[in-house]
């Protein structure tokens, strides 16, 4: 979520993006994950208490927390490198974050995963790092509020040392402790001592996206884009630039790298698909979450069982029922390719560590802006044939972004296609004239273009997106043909 920080103030002709949207959906995540007794402020209401004996065997607290990705396992290093990037991000940029309203929120979150990690520490040399086992919990398919898979906790001790844990969990403290010094200074103090004993626990016991891997690919580009962010921030303020064997590089020209990083994210890619849950009109359906894949416990409270869920819930084709919003997944292949299948789990499955990194990059830097782009002329809008009032498709355009290269003034544009009926839309043809760049979001058959590979239909009220590039007026688009099934 840090990078998103730094664009929301940016001009709405140069963003392109709703970042203030897209922010306050990536920590509304968090609310999603959480495990424990939920607060009557809940915002996510499908989401139940779940976890509620956790550390009992054991004769410990450790009720809370987050489940940290699709599955219903506590683990302590993605859970405390959550929350220390979350608390870096409001330490950079919490004026920014109040400015949008969303401090608390993110204040909230932080404190989620510290009053955890409080409990987790019982003694000075003594830090529970996970709950939950994940061999038995990836052989169930069940809700949190459902879990019959064993909740064994592990620790670590001078017998059994974890530096790596405890020095992330320490970090993670100490960091929080900052965030909480003004508004809660007792807390922040507690923070600070569990943070110290951690840390002398740790040195005890020494021992256009980026990609980098098939799994998860996003967590490596959200992170990247926070340090960037950051860093860019730290060379304008001190008057400097990064120096690389192909010359400097200046600090808006990283920052503009980071706003790439999330544009792509957000929906500025060849599949014109946003990979954060709840933002824009295409997003991943199935993506690869136990709760939210499997119906509400509200709605529904009928017990669902460790194989079954995997017959009744994890093989539907269907959307799932409750909407993650703000889950950013794992993400496209090195080719831009995605699979939008639940059993995807390399590029459908959310974390909390993809979106914690993500906080920063929609406010506007403390001391720098990305360049404006030269004032170039608003493109003449032709208007489209009006369709008549009685047909079921709806087709609206907007110019979402525009910039100048070597003189040539370039617009970006999202086209909006709605299924009005009360029926399911199939068959698609659209006709484009006037296209002069690349498109996205549709598949070219013939001289018509048809649905992306990724939909076959549209469902009543339904709408689908896709966006072009090219330097004149909106192309004109109309249909050609359709069925109504």
């Amino acid at each position: 979520m840090a990078p998103l920080l730094l664009l929301l103030c940016l001009p709405f002709a140069l963003a392109g993006h709703d970042y203030g949207q897209a922010l306050s959906k990536s920590i509304l995540f968090f609310e999603a994950q959480r495990s424990g007794f939920l607060p009557r402020n809940q915002r996510v209401t499908w989401r139940s208490n779940s976890g509620l004996y956790d550390g009992k065997a054991n004769g410990v607290d450790l009720v809370g927390g987050y489940y940290d990705a699709g599955d219903n396992v506590k683990f302590g290093l993605p859970m405390a490198f959550t929350v220390t990037m979350m608390s870096w991000s409001i330490i950079e940029y919490g004026k920014q974050m109040a400015a949008s309203g969303e401090l608390g929120h993110a204040m909230e979150a932080v404190k989620w995963g510290t009053d955890y990690f409080i409990k987790a520490h019982p003694e000075p040399n003594v830090l529970y790092g996970e709950v939950g086992d994940g061999n038995t919990d990836h052989y169930c398919w069940q809700r949190p509020e459902d879990m019959t898979t064993n909740r064994r906790a592990y620790k670590i001790s001078p017998s059994n040392p974890g530096s790596d844990l405890a020095g992330e969990t320490a970090a993670a403290m100490a960091a929080a402790s900052i965030v909480f010094r003004r508004s809660n200074p007792a807390y922040s103090r507690e923070l600070l001592r569990h943070a110290y004993q951690g840390s002398r626990n740790a040195q005890k016991t020494p021992g256009g996206l980026i990609y980098r891997q098939r799994w998860n690919n996003m967590q490596f580009v959200t992170s990247s884009s926070f340090l960037i962010t950051v860093y860019s921030d730290y060379l304008t303020s001190s008057r400097r630039t990064l120096k690389c064997a192909s010359g400097n590089v200046a600090p808006n020209e990283l920052l503009s790298f980071a706003k790439s990083q999330v544009d792509y994210i957000l929906g500025d890619n060849p599949r014109a698909t946003s990979y954060m849950v709840g933002y824009g009109n295409n997003y991943p359906q199935q993506v690869h979450h136990r709760a939210s894949s499997i119906v509400s416990y509200k709605k529904d409270s009928s017990f669902v069982s460790c194989r079954g869920g995997y017959a009744t819930w994890f093989s539907r084709k269907a959307s799932d029922p409750n909407l993650l919003t703000g889950a950013i997944v794992g993400g496209p292949d090195a080719y831009d390719n995605f699979a939008d299948q639940r059993d995807n789990y390399e590029q459908t499955e959310p974390a909390t560590y993809n979106n914690a990194p993500l906080l920063v990059v929609p406010t506007q830097p403390k001391s720098a802006a990305l360049p404006k782009p030269k004032a170039a002329p608003e493109p003449k809008v032709t208007p489209a044939t009006p369709a008549p009032s009685s047909s079921p498709i709806a087709i609206s355009q907007r110019k979402t972004t525009s910039w100048t290269s070597k003189g040539v003034t370039y617009y970006r544009y999202s086209a909006i296609v709605t299924n009005k009926s009360a029926k399911t839309l199939t068959n698609l043809k659209l006709s484009v004239s006037k296209l002069y760049g690349p498109i996205w979001g549709l598949t070219k058959a013939g001289n018509s273009y048809v649905f992306p590979s990724w939909i076959n239909s549209l469902p009543a009220g339904k709408s689908m997106e896709f966006v072009y590039i090219h330097s004149a007026s909106p192309a004109n688009v109309l249909v050609s043909s359709y069925s109504l099934a």
